[in-house]
């Protein structure tokens, strides 16, 4: 392998040296290549004895050392490119050169492919490119966790920062993506393995809390007599809102039902969610109580077949319907008080209906399915039935996080114990007796 420069005559005939070096060498089927170089002569002979390096391993089959693997990944596309017309670099090294952006591309197709939702494949996706593009990172040889951390913990400053949670998520889509990448053979290391996300104990921004059983009974009898919300009539949020406290179902699930996916005529009857909806992509089948087929019923046959039962707002969450119809039956519940005495006691009850109590926790749509579980739990089912209806496939979300205590249970447990007064002697029992 030797470097040369061309030489070229200009306009006035004069013989001149073209400012670009190029590389000549015989690639490992014997093949005479010239590769354009770079306009430095030492940059050009450092890359003509990488070069030789990469025909040898060629020639002898043996596997890329790791420097030299490195070096191929910080190569511009066009060296890269040329590399592969003359046949000493495959498909996926070739890959390896393209920027972080395009391969987020192929690895949302990827897991398109595998059986995620478009919804799902967006959402990581898009935190992936969130912290390529904060952390200015073009090539994989660019990715470093220092600077992804420091990336994440400017997010999370101040204020109006995104949380330890969100935090998690972001770092965790960032890492699958690396993951991916390697697995794929595009590179050869996971710069972002070792790193490990924020105890989100510490840093809770929004926790969810259940509604006790008075709060739902007002919630659904002042839905039910409500005015229409971004196009949800109150009966059908009522029944919408019954559904999700009984059968745990989230938010997007609950968009997907069509009439198809009940059996109200089954003892008992059902709900189905299909596999493509199903957090977990699987069909999942759950029991209704009767009271809620019934309620179901007249939703369901004014409901044209194949299409949503609710027409969930897309651009606006349910939480924000939720908190109108919250608002609402905390009025209602207030204005019932019979006496002046009686209003004031509720209004100390802050509280009660309240969409943010004291604790700061949230009564989001999301906490009816928090509500699920923690009902489940009070009412003594075992935690693996509970686990069933809820769909975790961890026990202990079910048990932790979903499965929230309600006030004087923890009198009511304690009240159940056996008493543990001091035991008499059979002296003080006989003289108990005597006095008798």
């Amino acid at each position: 392998m030797y470097v040369f420069r061309n030489t070229f005559t200009d306009r006035k005939g004069r013989t001149k040296q073209a400012a670009k070096w190029y590389c000549d060498f015989t690639n490992a089927a014997g093949t005479r290549c010239r590769l354009p170089a770079f306009t430095d002569r030492k940059a050009s002979e450092a890359l003509g004895r990488q070069i030789d390096r990469l025909v040898a391993c060629r020639a002898s089959g043996e596997s890329l050392p790791l420097d030299v693997q490195r070096w191929l990944e910080g190569l511009p596309d066009a060296i890269r490119g040329a590399l592969h017309k003359f046949g000493l670099l495959d498909g996926q090294r070739l890959a390896a050169g393209r920027t972080l952006i395009d391969h987020v591309g192929d690895w949302r197709a990827f897991l398109l492919a595998k059986g995620n939702t478009e919804k799902h494949a967006d959402l990581i996706s898009s935190r992936a490119k969130k912290v390529i593009d904060g952390c200015k990172f073009t090539y994989h040889c660019d990715v470093s966790a220092a600077r992804c951390m420091a990336y994440l913990a400017e997010l999370r400053d101040g204020e109006h920062g995104i949380s330890a949670q969100t935090s998690n998520w972001y770092l965790q889509a960032a890492k699958s993506f690396c993951r991916w990448i390697c697995r794929d053979g595009r590179a050869t290391s996971n710069p972002l393995e070792y790193l490990q996300g924020l105890n989100v104990r510490t840093d809770r921004r929004h926790d969810r809390r259940a509604f006790d059983v008075e709060e739902i009974r007002w919630l659904l009898d002042t839905a039910a007599t409500g005015p229409a919300i971004r196009g949800l009539m109150g009966p059908t949020r009522a029944v919408l809102y019954r559904l999700a406290l009984e059968s745990g179902l989230r938010a997007a699930e609950l968009a997907s039902l069509t009439r198809e996916s009940f059996n109200l005529a089954a003892d008992p009857p059902t709900v189905t969610v299909a596999a493509g909806y199903s957090k977990h992509r699987r069909e999942d089948t759950l029991p209704l109580r009767p009271e809620t087929a019934a309620a179901l019923r007249d939703v369901v046959a004014t409901t044209v077949p194949s299409m949503p039962i609710f027409h969930m707002p897309r651009h606006r969450p349910m939480a924000e319907t939720l908190a109108v119809d919250l608002e609402a039956a905390r009025t209602a519940w207030l204005d019932d008080a019979k006496t002046p005495a009686e209003r004031k006691s509720r209004e100390e009850r802050t509280d009660f209906l309240a969409y943010v109590d004291s604790a700061g926790r949230y009564a989001d749509f999301h906490a009816l399915r928090h509500t699920t579980g923690s009902l489940l739990a009070a009412s003594g089912a075992h935690p693996k039935v509970a686990q069933s209806i809820m769909r975790h496939s961890d026990i202990n979300l079910t048990l932790s996080r979903y499965s929230h205590v309600y006030n004087g249970q923890e009198v009511d447990a304690l009240a159940k114990l056996p008493d543990f007064g001091k035991a008499k002697s059979k002296t003080t029992r006989r003289r108990a007796g005597a006095s008798g």
